[in-house]
């Protein structure tokens, strides 16, 4: 996060008061992760001195988001002079408070000048968050804190790269996107590449990187012994795939699964998922492009890797969320497991039947409703579902990763249910998503 710190004050007001609660403000912003720039106090005198100084500063360097501190009584002019420079970047508009002194309120008046502020704001189009201290409790920095973090996601997502092995894998409509209109509400490229470059590639490879490769493989728990070449044929993919995102600094991929791994070259790619997410790639199969930018967006706001999971039951409180392939061992509750199964007339793969962590969890998916992007966001808690198995798969039929999902309103969730994959992120991230798809100008639908 790089923010810049505005700290306003009136020319009225003791000076050594706005500085002193201006610096404290200040302060509390600095985290980890965080890089202040700040400038205060920035008085409305005659001259505008200060005003034309801040605006000087501000213009020399480079940040996310600007915080607008009020520190006291400052007329909106003054506050507007040095914003509106930088209007295209994310604000916060923060009103500090006054203290208790020899049992009397003291206060600069603080929420005079945001209130003056707010609607103007809003009125100007800014894209902002209106954050206010109280008197006698503890400030509300973290508030500030959140906003800034989604600002510097809005802004680091335009980086972003995303490669897809094929494109609209069982000819599915949920998974496709518009290129442009991800690089223009994102600023995400989409890149497509193609199966023989993988295959070529896997011929290529040195014996020396597919035996380190094959060892990654085989220290992973596996409940019988698996097929030769279904590790083989892992260690290869998997080397070959990963050659290409390194080269072109993708974060996260998607590959065409049914109709390309699994029916062109006979081979599951289970295991080249999980090999990839051990690595930290973020991955979803059957090439849904918008799992992929929601992943991103989850992972850069919260550092976690945005697992999948998709649906297979719906229950009065809650949903049955598993996947017949691969968990990333980041949400694995142990050591990744690996059955080698078949599923109808496909050959061996090596399925993770992983166990999934439970606990408090968000869940979210990025979709197009009537030509505009929305996220559909509902809190939720894991816990170990009953047993179960899908249709379909050797006897024993495994038991695949899952959760099942409770949430308080499940007929809302399933009545707007966007797709049959999810991201999930483990705790209460809704806040977060919800500053973040403002900034963005995404539509938040909350289940």
């Amino acid at each position: 996060m790089k923010i810049a710190f505005a700290g306003f004050g009136e020319v009225n007001t003791p000076i050594e008061v706005i500085e002193r609660k201006c610096k404290t403000a200040c302060q509390s912003l600095e985290v980890e992760g965080a890089e202040i720039f700040p400038f205060y106090p920035i008085r409305d005198d005659y001259e505008e001195t200060y005003i034309n100084n801040a605006v000087e500063y501000f213009s020399s360097i480079d940040f996310d988001v600007m915080v607008l501190c009020v520190a006291g009584w400052i007329p909106t002019h003054a506050i507007l002079k040095v914003a509106d420079k930088f209007r295209h970047k994310p604000m916060v508009l923060w009103g500090l408070c006054g203290w208790y002194e020899d049992g009397r309120l003291v206060t600069t008046a603080d929420q005079a000048g945001t209130s003056a502020c707010r609607k103007t704001l809003k009125d100007l189009g800014y894209t902002f968050k209106y954050v206010y201290d109280i008197v006698g409790l503890p400030s509300k920095f973290n508030e500030v804190l959140s906003f800034c973090k989604a600002s510097a996601v809005a802004n680091d997502i335009r980086k972003v790269k995303i490669g897809q092995l094929g494109y609209r894998d069982m000819q599915l409509y949920g998974t496709q996107f518009d290129g442009i209109s991800i690089k223009k509400t994102f600023g995400v490229e989409i890149e497509c590449f193609e199966m023989l470059e993988v295959v070529q590639r896997a011929e290529k490879l040195s014996q020396a990187d597919i035996d380190r490769a094959i060892a990654r493989i085989k220290a992973w728990n596996f409940i019988k012994e698996p097929n030769a070449d279904a590790v083989l044929g892992a260690a290869k993919y998997y080397l070959a795939i990963k050659q290409i995102i390194n080269e072109r600094k993708y974060l996260a991929v998607s590959l065409k699964d049914v109709d390309g791994f699994k029916k062109l070259l006979g081979f599951p790619p289970a295991p080249i998922f999980t090999l990839l997410a051990e690595d930290g790639v973020l991955t979803i199969p059957e090439n849904d492009a918008m799992g992929n930018v929601t992943q991103a967006l989850v992972n850069m706001l919260t550092g976690q890797i945005g697992a999948y999971l998709e649906f297979y039951e719906f229950f009065t409180d809650g949903v049955l969320a598993g996947v017949p392939d691969y968990v990333p061992s980041e949400i694995v509750d142990g050591k990744t497991t690996i059955l080698p199964a078949a599923f109808g007339e496909l050959s061996q793969g090596l399925l993770n039947v992983s166990k999934v962590k439970t606990g408090e969890l968000t869940m979210c998916r990025l979709t197009v409703d009537g030509g505009k992007y929305v996220m559909h966001v509902v809190k939720g808690n894991g816990v170990t579902p009953q047993s179960w198995e899908e249709c379909g798969w050797n006897k024993p039929a495994p038991q695949l990763p899952s959760l099942k999902v409770e949430m308080q309103n499940v007929e809302h969730f399933t009545q707007n249910v966007m797709g049959q994959h999810y991201i999930i992120a483990y705790g209460d991230n809704v806040k977060l998503i919800t500053e973040l798809c403002q900034i963005l100008n995404i539509d938040v639908l909350l289940s």
